[in-house]
């Protein structure tokens, strides 16, 4: 399935069913008085968060989204039906926004969570409403409301606890593919990783973390250069940054440490919020350097890089040094995710007297 993480809909509630004039006729029954129902309200427009779905390519094809409008009143006290309702399933992570003015007005994060992006307009009074004792023969009704109308721009932003920084051939697809469930596209050549991929890694049972793979960054990403700038997004959300360089590069006049320099500034450009957010060093394909220099080469790597944060030293192709990092990765989460969590209040009646 095609990815797309940006997609812009017009919905529209349904108009509320106008009021009715009716008055009762029954033999016998010379002056019957009112009897015209109101109108049905029209149908409201949902946004429903779906676990199962990961992509926004429904709504990239079908733009225009309507609720039925309420019914009619209608004589002997009969008030009009309201209009269906329409549910717009949408991944759990999405943003809705105002697409002209650009205000960001839902944001989707708790799988299940169901929100109300269009009200449906209000049915109109029939006459039966304005029946008084000094007008006991209204000919009055009002119009249904009408529903409100919305232009809005989705934007998914993956929730994903970890996120891969690199340059393009740096490895990080074959790093998801080792430790996760993820299959991505695994090629020798530059911006192999059109789109995201998710990948969930299971430590244990019911131990877990979902790692995103985003398209490598180059210098001048920030400004919107290459692809990896379309999906810097993607890692707002995520608790832990994973910079993955390649130590051992087939071109000879490439230098590991300028790249690595250039997404650190190029994260800082992107955003401060996201260059403060920890980030370790994962050194990839120490399988190719002499077993003799790799410690020489690994010191002299950090040194030239001023780097006082985490190291790992890993092959995604052989798995070297995979196992240490993920469990590490793994106590980072937890710990994380517990000192998020809301303090449970104690239940009173097991309190202390």
């Amino acid at each position: 399935m095609k990815f797309v993480d940006e997609a812009f809909i017009d919905v529209a509630a349904g108009d509320g069913g106008n009021g009715c004039v009716s008055f009762r006729h029954e033999k016998y029954k010379e002056f019957g008085g009112p009897n015209g129902g109101d109108g049905g309200r029209g149908g409201h427009v949902y946004a429903l968060a779906d676990v199962n779905l990961n992509t926004l390519v429904d709504f990239r094809y079908a733009r225009r989204h309507e609720a039925r409008r309420g019914e009619h009143g209608m004589g002997s006290d009969m008030f009009g039906a309201a209009g269906d309702d329409v549910t717009l399933k949408m991944p759990v992570g999405t943003l809705i926004s105002d697409a002209e003015t650009g205000e960001v007005l839902y944001e989707l994060l708790t799988p299940g969570e169901k929100i109300m992006i269009a009200k449906g307009g209000d049915g109109g009074f029939g006459n039966m409403r304005f029946k008084s004792a000094i007008n006991r023969a209204p000919r009055q009704k009002t119009p249904g409301w009408p529903g409100e109308k919305k232009s809005l721009k989705l934007e998914l932003k993956v929730l994903a606890d970890v996120g891969l920084l690199g340059m393009p051939n740096a490895g990080k697809s074959t790093f998801i593919a080792a430790v996760s469930n993820a299959r991505p596209k695994i090629a020798d050549y530059p911006f192999t990783t059109l789109h995201p991929n998710l990948g969930v890694v299971r430590v244990g049972p019911e131990q877990s973390f979902v790692v995103a793979d985003i398209p490598g960054l180059i210098e001048g990403a920030s400004e919107g250069a290459g692809l990896g700038h379309q999906f810097l997004r993607h890692l707002q959300r995520t608790r832990l940054l994973l910079h993955i360089v390649d130590v051992a590069p087939f071109d000879e006049g490439v230098d590991p440490v300028a790249q690595a320099k250039a997404i650190v500034a190029e994260l800082k450009k992107y955003d401060q919020t996201l260059y403060d957010k920890p980030r370790w060093l994962v050194l990839n394909k120490i399988d190719m350097l002499p077993e003799a220099e790799r410690a020489a080469r690994v010191k002299d790597f950090v040194k030239r890089l001023r780097w006082k944060g985490p190291v790992f030293e890993i092959s995604a192709l052989t798995r070297e040094g995979c196992e240490p990092l993920v469990q590490a990765i793994f106590q980072h989460v937890h710990a994380e995710q517990v000192a998020a969590a809301p303090e449970e209040a104690p239940d009173p009646r097991f309190a202390e007297r």
